[in-house]
């Protein structure tokens, strides 16, 4: 498939296939994450797991970032096709053994096989849009991406709830296997034949296992950092380390000056974590709020997410219509700031047991601020490549992602245990979510790249000026 046909649409020979077929993998994965996110607290009180329900969220994150700078390694050295067969069979493994689980440690251990999987194909995904599309449709597919969670956001935590009350949880894992095949067929055409795209004066790109080394670390820092509170005599001392652990490793794993919000490439990773981190920590125990506080069902409870996915895929259609009529910077710092408001909402709901419409309405905000943001983050990241790099930054932004998602939920998990009242806990965790919120919009306007910024970090990108105010 040749990248100069620009004039046709995602939808539109020769882009159909690829289009329809990447856009059911993200389909697949939506409804997957939204539907666990649903079922999780009828999972937990059935296989007696409340101890290990952040870890059921946190550790599939976790192990998402080993199978992330696996595929973007791969990827710029084979181009994506088969890191992306690869991460489809790891995700399927992972369902299959979280659907067939008889305890909550062995859904767990499902989950980071899934997780495994999961990471690995959102980035080979990414680069197959790099090599397959041209730059003026980045911005389209990326938006079909987040849209491809309608479908999902109206059925799927709805559906999840039926499906557990009147069958079993088991079937929201195993039915998603039979489809994963048939999506992963359609895109197969567009990926036959492709490979890495080094730069022609540079030497092939050698395997990255030092960066795989540092995510395994990573991935077993944020582990640890679940498991600290069941060790009660140095609980404390396990969280501080494991907490530095997983910051020191990832610096090799994202670009450099990322930690410190460097102006750029390094503040679009940076924010797409703590976007993350503030939304996913917030959105798990939403609905688990509602079940134990306000006596929702599951499927009832699920309903919670559809607004915010809703509003997730509408805002997502409406920033990739405007195009560049709306700048990348304000893009993101509108969103960071519906994010804030949501969570504090939600927070604010929980401390003071207000009606639970106000966290419902509120988090309808934080899918809209996401929707707003993160197609843009995207953007952002291809357009600060070289198409060496589109590996590595589509990894990173991924790591970003996953693992400050990950880390998050691993916070969450050690203050909802913590804290001696039930409401309190909830109220605890939903702050740590503000705070987090907090330092997204703060970071936001780093993203904006001004012409003398491009330096030595975004060498060799044909698209910069796409990412400048």
């Amino acid at each position: 498939m040749s990248k100069d046909d620009a004039s046709a649409g995602i939808l539109q020979r020769p882009y159909l296939l690829a289009t329809v077929g990447a856009c059911a993998l993200v389909f697949l994965g939506a409804f997957e994450s939204l539907a666990v996110t649903t079922i999780m607290p009828l999972v937990s009180r059935e296989l007696d797991g409340a101890g290990l329900y952040a870890l059921a969220f946190a550790g599939p994150l976790a192990t998402g970032v080993i199978g992330m700078v696996a595929a973007g390694n791969w990827a710029d050295r084979r181009g994506p096709a088969a890191p992306l067969y690869a991460s489809v069979a790891l995700f399927v493994a992972g369902l299959l053994i979280a659907g067939t689980a008889g305890t909550m440690e062995v859904l767990v251990a499902g989950r980071l096989v899934q997780g495994l999987g999961g990471g690995a194909m959102t980035v080979a995904l990414y680069v197959v849009v790099a090599q397959v599309y041209p730059a003026m449709l980045h911005a389209k597919i990326f938006a079909a991406f987040a849209a491809a969670w309608v479908v999902p956001s109206l059925i799927g935590p709805f559906a999840a709830g039926v499906v557990a009350q009147l069958s079993s949880w088991h079937w929201v894992f195993l039915g998603v296997v039979g489809l994963v095949v048939p999506a992963l067929a359609m895109v197969i055409p567009a990926i036959r034949g492709l490979r890495s795209a080094p730069d022609s004066s540079g030497p092939a790109v050698p395997w990255a296992l030092g960066r795989m080394a540092w995510a395994a670390l990573a991935a077993l820092a944020v582990l640890g950092l679940n498991l600290s509170g069941k060790v009660p005599a140095a609980g404390t001392v396990i969280a501080v380390v494991a907490l530095l652990l997983a910051l020191l490793a990832v610096r090799p794993l994202v670009p450099r000056g990322t930690l410190t919000a460097r102006r750029g490439l390094p503040s679009v990773i940076l924010v797409r974590g703590l976007a993350s981190a503030a939304f996913f920590g917030a959105e798990v125990y939403l609905p688990y709020l509602l079940t134990e506080h306000y006596a929702f069902t599951p499927a009832y409870a699920g309903l919670t997410l559809t607004g915010a996915a809703l509003a997730w895929a509408g805002a997502s259609t409406v920033q990739g219509r405007m195009g560049a009529r709306l700048v990348h910077a304000a893009a993101v710092r509108t969103g960071s700031l519906l994010v804030l408001a949501a969570v504090t909402l939600t927070f604010i709901t929980a401390a003071l047991a207000l009606p639970a419409a106000v966290a419902i309405a509120g988090w309808i905000l934080a899918g809209a601020g996401m929707g707003l943001m993160y197609p843009r983050l995207s953007v952002m990241t291809l357009a600060l490549s070289s198409p060496a790099e589109q590996g590595f930054n589509s990894s990173a932004m991924s790591i970003s992602d996953s693992l400050g998602g990950a880390l998050s939920l691993a916070v969450t998990g050690l203050v909802f245990g913590a804290l001696t009242t039930t409401a309190g806990s909830f109220a605890g965790v939903f702050a740590l979510t503000v705070a987090i919120a907090v330092a997204a919009l703060v970071v936001a306007p780093r993203v904006a790249v001004r012409a003398p910024d491009v330096v030595a970090g975004d060498r060799g990108s044909r698209h910069a000026e796409d990412a400048r105010v």
